[in-house]
């Protein structure tokens, strides 16, 4: 084949390979994207979802710390109870509020969150595992080691939220609050419950 040959298939495969390498950095742009979900870095989703009323010590009945306008008549009230409490430490990424699981007069039993203020991410948990907590990244991969059950996907990154708890989880089993990210197998804050008794 002459040079003059050979540089004209060269210069017809240029244009080829160049298609193909843009094709290649759009999926894995695409991919990167669907993945890491950048955008939620830039972006906050409050929830506020209304305290449940719950007795006191004195026996007078209040809302948890929250949104007013929870409404219970005082019988009802009197009887939920707030069994454990625990507050967020940092993990992955820097997270702060309360946590507390709370007995209803109906024998439904919720986690309350409140004043949460972590990172968005894809694919974020609200679970009660059985793991130890410790502040920082070098205890933010243990939870998926032992037992743990998922009340559902973070509603928001900010805010007070409650997450209903399936009557078949014993809560004697499991002793911290974990939000876990599915996407990357990590916790971005965590909280050990303590009785509240």
């Amino acid at each position: 084949m002459s040079n003059a040959k050979a540089r004209q298939t060269s210069s017809k495969r240029r244009p080829i390979l160049l298609i193909a390498a843009a094709a290649v950095v759009v999926i894995l742009a695409a991919a990167g994207a669907f993945l890491f979900q950048p955008w939620k870095a830039f972006v906050d989703t409050r929830v506020e979802d209304a305290a449940p009323v719950v007795a006191t010590q004195s026996g007078a009945t209040s809302p948890t710390t929250g949104p007013p306008g929870s409404s219970a008549t005082p019988s009802e009230a009197a009887a939920a109870v707030v069994l454990s409490t625990g507050t967020f430490v940092d993990q992955e990424h820097p997270t702060s509020g309360q946590v507390s699981i709370i007995s209803l007069p109906d024998g439904r039993r919720i986690l309350r969150i409140e004043g949460l203020d972590t990172s968005d991410g894809p694919d974020v948990h609200v679970w009660l595992t059985d793991a130890p907590v410790t502040a920082g990244v070098d205890g933010a991969s243990v939870f998926d080691k032992g037992a743990y059950v998922s009340l559902g996907k973070l509603k928001g990154n900010q805010g007070n939220q409650n997450y209903e708890i399936p009557a078949t989880v014993d809560l004697a089993k499991l002793s911290s609050v974990s939000l876990w990210c599915d996407r990357f197998d990590v916790s971005f804050g965590a909280a050990e419950l303590q009785s509240a008794a």
